[in-house]
């Protein structure tokens, strides 16, 4: 027993020291581990950390994600990033009438033609521009072998040379302009070229509507290679950034971007505080929005395949030479009724139409034009015939002749009945029209035949398409046994409905055509006419009818008519 008493006495004496240095270690683990707090949270200098709800397009939400998570770890903010990628549709949508989420405080949609269409649907306080912290420019993606066809590496295809080849345009993609900017933008861009010819640029759109697809990401899906049964697609507009991640994935065809000259309008990726937001909301947002425009967001932008707000490559990408690596300067979007206006007349290129034609094929029409080796009739149905073949394959047309007494009293014939043009087209109905030539003979009988076609719409008007009564002739009413000009006017006007429209188009060819009584018998129907005294004309007066009635009102309204 005593010689354990000494080291029991040992232990008890130095008990003390051990428990200090123990608490003492405990202190410091304490100490280190609220500094690292401070450090991450910044709770330290923070009264409270403010939550900002940030939402972004799809293709940049990462990249601010990335800056918001670099942001809050370096304890420098008294904020809280939290980015939610939604498709700027949607957010749009939600900003007009609620989905039952809770607005963000900041949106960054890919183009300010979102920041425009909120607003216009009903989000009025929605500012229609914010500070852009990325762009990248609208190209045609083509395919690497489509491009060598063109001389690519050496030299790049223009669009107008894509455009203008028919084995790419029937393999053209289009991602549906109503949904997606990128559409928008190629829109403008087609438009340019076109220099106002009404043809080209109707011809041109419905080409661009066969291959159209709601979603962008559905044309990488159908390049040649991938799977699937839809035919595949060589060539389509996207964004240079998209071209970029598409081309270091593992993917059988590898896409050569061909740049417009002019350049339509780029994505612009406005970074926007939104009215809904707080005070203390909006001074984090301008202190993120630093950040992003910061050199520390540059270089994310750069490796996820952005330019900068000026056009910069973020990022060295000279030695490929898929991409051009100048400085491409930011082309804005036009003002909403330019933006308006260009997507009222794709709609009205690719909705289905009802159209009754009623063709003069009165004596006069026989009449040569001079210097064309063609008759007023020729010439006439070759506008007609090119008007068929532009027309959706969906959309219904009818062909009526008229002169006096074609069928008994009646001073009106039917060649074609109402049917779908791609129906016309299979059964020869060409041909049909082509064999009216020969039938050239009597007067004019307008007014009966342009009342009876019109009757006969209105019985037969058809909701979701464009209904509408189009009428060819050279000259005017010449049937003294039939209705005067007040009876066809009174009883079109008895007809008219607004809510079921059908606006009469006259278009008068010729050196005798009555410009003001073709002018009296549309305006009754809210319609147009289009007139030219040269008859070789009325191919370039037929295109410009139809790129100017192919959109149903209201979204359309018809302008005075030249």
């Amino acid at each position: 027993m005593g010689r354990h008493s000494p080291r029991s006495g040992r232990a008890a004496h130095r008990s003390p020291v051990l428990v200090l240095s123990l608490l003492l270690v405990v202190a410091l683990v304490g100490w280190l581990s609220f500094t690292v707090l401070r450090d991450k949270l910044g709770a330290s200098d923070c009264d409270s950390v403010v939550a900002l709800s940030v939402a972004a397009a799809p293709d940049i939400a990462a990249v601010l994600t990335q800056v918001g998570k670099d942001t809050r770890e370096s304890g420098e903010e008294c904020y809280d990033v939290r980015v939610t990628a939604r498709e700027s549709a949607a957010v749009a949508e939600a900003l007009a009438v609620s989905d039952g989420t809770d607005p963000p405080d900041v949106w960054v949609p890919e183009s300010a033609m979102w920041l425009q269409r909120a607003q216009s649907n009903g989000a009025w306080q929605t500012p229609v521009k914010g500070t852009s912290i990325a762009s990248s420019p609208v190209v045609m993606a083509v395919a690497d072998d489509v491009a060598g066809q063109f001389g690519w590496p050496a030299t790049r295809p223009s669009w107008a040379q894509l455009l203008g080849s028919e084995v790419v345009v029937g393999a053209l993609g289009f991602p549906d302009p109503a949904r997606d900017p990128v559409g928008t933008a190629t829109l403008f861009a087609i438009a340019e070229p076109a220099g106002g010819d009404a043809a080209a640029l109707t011809s041109t759109m419905r080409k661009l509507s066969a291959n159209t697809v709601a979603q962008a990401s559905e044309l990488f899906l159908r390049l040649p290679g991938s799977a699937g049964n839809l035919p595949p697609l060589s060539a389509f507009p996207t964004s240079e950034t998209a071209l970029l991640r598409h081309n270091v994935k593992q993917s059988p065809t590898k896409l050569v971007a061909v740049y417009a000259d002019p350049p339509p309008p780029s994505l612009d990726y406005p970074f926007v505080v939104l009215p809904s937001a707080s005070e203390e909301k909006r001074a984090a947002a301008e202190r993120f929005l630093t950040r992003m425009l910061g050199s520390g967001a540059t270089q994310l932008l750069g490796s996820a395949g952005f330019r900068g707000p000026d056009g910069a490559a973020l990022r060295d990408r000279s030695q490929d030479k898929r991409v051009v690596a100048d400085t491409l300067p930011p082309v804005p979007l036009p003002d909403s009724g330019e933006v308006d206006r260009v997507l009222n007349e794709w709609a009205g290129v690719n909705l289905s139409a009802r159209v009754q034609v009623l063709l003069d094929v009165s004596g006069s029409m026989a009449e040569p034009v001079p210097g064309s080796g063609k008759t007023r009739m020729a010439v006439t149905l070759d506008a007609a015939e090119l008007g068929i073949r532009l027309f959706k394959p969906t959309t219904k047309i009818g062909l009526w002749i008229f002169s006096t007494n074609l069928d008994g009293d009646k001073d009106y014939r039917e060649m074609l009945p109402v049917k779908p043009v791609a129906e016309h087209l299979a059964n020869n109905g060409i041909a049909t029209v082509r064999g009216i030539e020969k039938q050239t003979k009597g007067a004019t009988g307008l007014y009966d035949s342009t009342l009876a076609a019109y009757r006969v719409a209105r019985q037969n008007w058809e909701p979701g398409r464009i209904n509408l009564v189009i009428v060819m002739t050279d000259g005017k009413n010449e049937d003294p046994k039939g209705i005067t000009r007040e009876q066809l006017l009174a009883e079109l006007g008895g007809l008219v409905d607004p809510k079921r429209p059908i606006p009469i188009i006259g278009i008068g060819v010729g050196p005798d055509i009555d410009v003001a009584e073709l002018k009296a018998i549309t305006g009754a129907t809210g319609g147009e006419t289009f007139s030219t005294p040269d008859p070789t004309k009325i191919i370039d007066v037929f295109y410009s009818a139809l790129s100017k009635l192919l959109c149903q009102p209201p979204a359309c309204k018809p302008t005075p008519g030249n």
